[in-house]
């Protein structure tokens, strides 16, 4: 459970560097002013940083006592990697 958590979170860590990239162009959604659309696909963009940090806390707490919320929980970043790679392979 711990080598799962270690090397998650590692991959976690080094898809920081794609994100913050995609992160700092997200700031052209607002050329066309502020919309609520543009809002939150910005909102969206700047809460993956929150969510691996936020799951990889709670999955390190909970790795002892309940071992499949843990990987449950420390799953919940790939959904926005999942989202990239989607729009990526489907565009």
């Amino acid at each position: 459970m711990r080598t799962y958590l270690l090397v998650s979170q590692c991959l976690y860590a080094i898809s920081l560097i794609g994100w913050f990239l995609v992160w700092s162009l997200s700031f052209m959604v607002f050329d066309q002013g502020i919309a609520l659309w543009n809002t939150l696909f910005f909102l969206s963009i700047s809460a993956y940083p929150v969510a691996v940090l936020g799951c990889s806390i709670a999955a390190w707490i909970l790795r002892t006592r309940r071992r499949r919320t843990a990987i449950a929980v420390n799953l919940v970043p790939l959904i926005w990697i999942a989202a990239v790679g989607g729009l990526i392979l489907f565009s």
